[in-house]
């Protein structure tokens, strides 16, 4: 969609003929062409389409994790092309969280220090282990504090990468297939808490799913074909 001035001015995302490519073996090969997007503050947005539509290229632009060729993002005030690395993870640190469909869990750290992680590292020590006990207490985990990954199961590992995701309160929250690896009952649970976190933070939360039951709760569906906008 094409976006104006006065959307412009209210949105929290904003991408501007965004292309994305690579080359294979000598020729360019297209993964997201002419991309125009913005997602308002507080907005739930599902990213949404076949197996290699984009979804996850796209969603790893919009949380700079990764850099179009063409094209601009605005994420949180900033143009992302015009930050470097460091100025991008502290972007990073301090406005987004991320849940990922395959935890990306710390084995070596309990569920207490993977959740006290993002603190550390945006430098707020003071309270650190007390807000992520609070948010380990809010998804039903106050038993599992000091258990490892290894100790948890699938779906408790999702609910310590959901009380990570969100105890920096994140203006932004990125989720790429975060029900992917569980089974339905364990999913829909993980559903249930990450929008009830998503309401209480008030966060903007923009997620690419395969999930039509994490799809349906979303304000907003993006569909993707052949790496352009279909539908939005």
């Amino acid at each position: 969609m094409d976006t104006n001035s006065n959307e412009d001015e209210r949105a929290l995302i904003i991408v501007k003929r965004v292309g994305k490519w690579v080359d294979n073996a000598g020729e360019r090969l297209d993964i997201l062409t002419g991309v125009d997007l913005a997602i308002k503050p507080g907005e739930s947005v599902g990213i949404v389409g076949t197996s290699g539509s984009g979804k996850s290229t796209l969603l790893g632009l919009l949380a700079g994790l990764d850099r179009p060729s063409e094209g601009d993002i605005e994420l949180d005030g900033h143009s992302l092309s015009s930050l470097d690395e460091d100025a991008l993870a502290r972007l990073r640190a301090h406005r987004v969280g991320f849940v990922f469909q395959s935890f990306q869990l710390l084995p070596s750290f309990t569920a207490l220090e993977n959740v006290m992680l993002p603190l550390e590292l945006s430098g707020r020590l003071d309270d650190a282990a007390a807000r992520a006990e609070v948010l380990l207490n809010r998804v039903g985990l106050q038993h599992r504090l000091g258990h490892y990954p290894r100790q948890l199961s699938g779906g408790e590992q999702q609910r310590v990468a959901l009380a990570r995701a969100f105890v920096t309160v994140p203006a932004i929250l990125f989720a790429d297939e975060p029900t992917g690896n569980l089974d339905s009952h364990t999913g829909q649970t993980v559903i249930d808490m990450l929008f009830g976190l998503n309401r209480e933070h008030r966060t903007t939360l923009v997620l690419v799913t395969h999930d039509s039951r994490l799809a349906e709760r979303c304000d907003r569906l993006i569909r993707l074909e052949a790496g352009r906008i279909a539908a939005s």
